[in-house]
């Protein structure tokens, strides 16, 4: 790669990175007021937020989400094309839905399987049968805290692709401490949703090739 090819790209990144939202670290055993939905929503609204900027609120705390490569969003399109042709007409598999879990907490999935007969606004986590994430820089935190999160509000199943290798991790068997169950299944195999089998992938048979 030449010189300013190279700067080019790194110019690029750079760019990305100074775009991100500022963040703060509360003092040690300092108390922090929790935002809610309502709130949040209220303030985006009002333009002090913009429309545009990607977060999740969790327990009253706005966590900022990193810029989506172009990776990611190549998986996110092949799956959003297999994903409507396969879905059944009483169900919705919708992309990048906000899902409010309560009154301090929403997260953004990437895609969400719940009954059509649900207006988006008011599904709840009950509602969902599967919910789907793409990682690339955000696979640890998909794997880890926002999993918790989904745990703690009854979701029943989630999918975690690593948007590179192509793996994805599979959660199920929702019990007290978490998902009892935890599988990686390589792109050329299919997974069937649980309560849902005929919503299924293989990422594969989509075209699709890890790096």
């Amino acid at each position: 790669m030449g010189r300013s090819c190279y700067g080019r790209v790194m110019n690029k990144h750079v760019a990305e990175i100074l775009a991100w939202p500022e963040t703060t670290q509360a003092a040690d055993g300092m108390p922090r007021r929790p935002w809610t939905v309502a709130e949040i929503e209220a303030i985006v609204k009002a333009g002090i937020i913009p429309e545009n900027e990607r977060f999740e609120l969790i327990g009253g705390e706005v966590v900022p989400m990193p810029p989506k490569g172009g990776r990611h969003e190549m998986v996110k399109i092949d799956l959003n094309r297999h994903f409507q042709k396969i879905t059944p007409d009483n169900m919705s598999m919708a992309p990048e839905t906000t899902l409010r879990l309560n009154d301090k907490t929403f997260l953004e999935p990437d895609f969400c399987l719940f009954p059509r007969s649900v207006y988006p606004s008011d599904m709840r986590g009950y509602d969902v049968l599967l919910a789907v994430e793409i990682g690339d820089s955000s696979l640890a935190y998909d794997r880890g805290r926002k999993l918790s999160v989904y745990a703690a509000f009854g979701i029943p199943e989630v999918w975690v692709i690593d948007a590179n290798r192509l793996i994805t991790h599979v959660y199920r068997q929702l019990g007290a401490e978490g998902y009892r169950s935890a599988l990686e299944i390589p792109a050329a195999e299919e997974i069937a949703c649980i309560r849902l089998p005929t919503v299924a992938m293989c990422l594969a048979r989509l075209g699709l090739k890890p790096l």
